[in-house]
């Protein structure tokens, strides 16, 4: 008996209807030899702080750090009653070994490698890795198992990912929420990604825009333009020197430029264009690419890899042949697809990139929803124009002189179309505008030395653009590339997250409250800007982020061992407290309106309110009078702002309600102030009682 885990039900029915696994039980099919279950994505995650110690279940930046000897799992509640099944059939005597059938990549490694340990199964493990739930792939998979052991550094990557979230996660949030009195939630990817939405918005908002003019020579059918300048003495004199003068054509050359095929998609590339297109988030594109996957039409989408292996080139072109077919191109396409230029080995690392599958061709696309078919339909025309010819034009520029100035004309003539033709074929069947770089314009036949006598000016009117806020697409970009100038050329580029986590992270940015939709717009929030400008630059930038997910590349590869990438991590986290213990009263209160409630009696400066206390506003004084303090409280009383007023005026306070632990009533008394060495002490004075007479 074999066991097989696929990552959800709908993955392992797929796996059950080709090993022959029929028959339902609870929680698993059996059948042909084959136990097939599935894990509910994440089933286990590492516990809270709290878990660790009843002293954690109260926010105190003096237990900081949080650095677990042991690492502890736990199973989530509403995944419990699985999680029982699954324990069950790994520890079942009949079944010789279990086959990880969890995603191929490093989640699916983290997932299946939870469970398993949870369980505390002793049973051998192998891995099938496929980029296609069409049945053949599967079949072909289970026929070639990959012992478990070849993916041990993928899963110490993935492991050592989940404690560094956890880490910073759990240490930074809780040092910089109880420091500024403010819940401050801190994400290793998130918070630099959340560093470029802010950065973005203060861009736009400090931007002062500039007027500019561009000069129009025309020369009797042929314009010329001297573009932004930005003086307008200078516009007005060159206006002057111009105006029915005489301009000669100093050089006419005319350049034949070739623009290649669009490649393939990546999980990245297809939620930009996907947003561009239709305006969906990158989560939703995920979600309606993951049940293609699972629906067998297209193949895996979690993918970093805009090429196909070189075994790949008959596929590619049925796949180009059923593509044409579906959605109407076959008359604007050419007999025989360059696939060559598709496939190249040493791009494809994982998985290749996403194209549609051989199901394809018999599926009635009724039966998808919207989102599906509009995914679909962008894959696929995808797949289109990177097999395509190449766009090829010819660029003309003619430079005309007048008054020792400088014109520029130029012109486009169109020598073939090639992909660009599915491209505007696309585009005018979404009924969305073509784009301008693909249009033709034509200039007049002149020649070097041609005179033109006499010539007009006009001057058009501009102003200088702030950039344009960020959209799920160009974010996405920006995530990609984020810190690329920071490296050397020979190092691989990770960029924020992975194709895989990029649409979580900025779904958390969102239900977090530190960005908000606008439209297709992202922008961030005052929230999320409070959070960026309490930050040290190494918590919130791109550049380390980016160098840590090249570490975690380099773990996956066995070139580093785990901990010294998580004793980086722990390094970070000790700097980070350290700079966090050493704030001023004044810039941890930073978020609170600053009222004036009394005088120093140490030094003589304003004393504030903050959230947990009174403070003198002098960084050098440590005076500050606690709203929660032993001596107050042995007597179930607080410290409040009238109390705190009084006791800086006057000295004391009358205070009617103390209560007394002894005689198990309240008691009125005098609370009298006193400093000791710079700081405030208490003691109490009873009113004095009237004479009977």
């Amino acid at each position: 008996m074999y066991l097989v885990l696929g990552e959800k039900p709908s993955v392992a029915l797929a796996y059950a209807k080709v090993l022959g696994a029929k028959k339902r039980q609870d929680g698993y099919l059996e059948g042909n030899g084959w136990l097939v279950s599935w894990c509910l994505g994440h089933l286990a995650e590492y516990v809270p702080p709290e878990d660790y110690g009843e002293k954690y279940k109260k926010w105190e930046f003096t237990d900081l750090p949080i650095l677990p000897d042991e690492w502890r799992l736990a199973v989530a509640k509403d995944k419990k009653t699985q999680f029982a099944v699954l324990k069950k059939l790994l520890n079942r005597k009949d079944v010789e070994y279990v086959v990880n059938g969890c995603d191929a990549g490093r989640e699916g490694e983290l997932i299946f490698g939870r469970v398993y340990q949870l369980s505390g199964s002793r049973l051998p493990i192998k891995r099938i890795w496929i980029s296609s739930m069409e049945d053949s792939a599967i079949r072909e998979a289970f026929s070639c198992l990959k012992d478990g052991a070849e993916y041990r550094n993928l899963y110490e990557a993935s492991v050592c990912r989940a404690k560094a979230d956890w880490l910073i996660g759990m240490n930074a949030t809780r040092a910089y929420t109880t420091k500024y009195f403010k819940r401050l939630v801190v994400g290793r990817v998130q918070t630099p990604t959340l560093a470029m939405l802010v950065e973005r918005g203060e861009q736009i908002t400090h931007f002062q825009k500039e007027k500019y003019y561009n000069l129009h020579l025309d020369c009797g059918g042929l314009e010329a333009v001297k573009e932004k300048l930005f003086d307008t003495g200078e516009v007005r004199r060159l206006q002057e020197a111009c105006e029915g003068g005489t301009a000669v054509v100093e050089s006419c050359v005319s350049t034949e430029k070739a623009v290649s095929p669009p490649k393939l998609y990546d999980l990245t590339t297809l939620q930009r264009e996907s947003n561009r297109y239709f305006g969906y988030t990158a989560k939703e594109t995920l979600d309606f690419t993951q049940s293609l996957y699972e629906k067998k039409l297209v193949t895996y989408p979690r993918t970093d890899s805009q090429y196909l292996t070189e075994d790949m080139g008959q596929t590619a072109r049925q796949a180009v042949a059923m593509a044409c077919e579906k959605y109407g191109f076959s008359s604007l396409y050419p007999l025989e697809p360059d696939v060559e230029r598709m496939m190249d080995n040493s791009k494809v690392s994982d998985h290749h990139a996403i194209i549609p599958t051989a199901e394809l061709k018999a599926y009635e696309l009724q039966e998808l929803s919207k989102g599906e078919q509009d995914i679909l339909q962008l894959i696929s025309v995808r797949l289109l124009c990177a097999g395509a010819q190449k766009y090829i034009y010819q660029e003309t520029e003619i430079t005309v002189s007048c008054a020792g100035e400088i014109f520029t004309a130029k012109g486009k003539v169109i020598q073939q179309i090639g992909w660009k033709a599915i491209e505007a074929e696309f585009r005018k069947h979404l009924g969305v505008k073509s784009r301008k770089e693909g249009e033709e314009f034509f200039l007049p036949d002149v020649v070097e030395g041609q005179k033109f006598h006499p010539v007009t000016v006009s001057v058009s009117e501009h102003f200088t653009t702030p950039p344009k806020p960020y959209s799920e697409d160009t974010l996405l970009s920006a995530m990609e590339t984020a810190g690329n100038r920071e490296f050397d050329a020979e190092t691989e580029k990770k960029g924020l997250g992975t194709p895989a986590t990029r649409a979580s992270i900025i779904e958390k940015l969102v239900s977090s409250g530190y960005a908000v939709r606008k439209g297709k717009q992202l922008l961030a929030t005052q929230d999320g800007a409070d959070l960026i400008s309490v930050l040290p630059e190494y918590l919130r930038s791109a550049a380390m982020t980016a160098e840590w997910e090249n570490r975690l590349l380099q773990i996956e590869r066995g070139e580093l061992p785990g901990q010294e990438f998580l004793d980086g991590i722990e390094e970070l986290i000790d700097r980070m407290l350290l700079e966090c213990g050493e704030l001023s009263v004044e810039e941890q209160n930073r978020f609170y309106p600053r009222e004036q409630i009394g005088v120093c009696p140490v030094c003589g400066s304003p004393v504030y309110e903050s959230k947990r206390n009174f403070f003198c506003g002098s960084r050098e004084c440590a005076f500050a009078l606690w709203k929660e303090n032993r001596y107050l409280s042995g007597m179930k009383k607080r410290m409040d702002k009238k109390m705190a007023a009084e006791l800086l005026k006057d000295g004391r306070t009358y205070v009617p309600d103390l209560y007394s632990q002894k005689k198990g009533r309240t008691f009125a008394a005098y609370l009298c102030l006193d400093t000791e060495e710079g700081k405030a002490s208490f003691r109490l004075e009873f009113p004095k009682k009237k004479n009977k007479k």
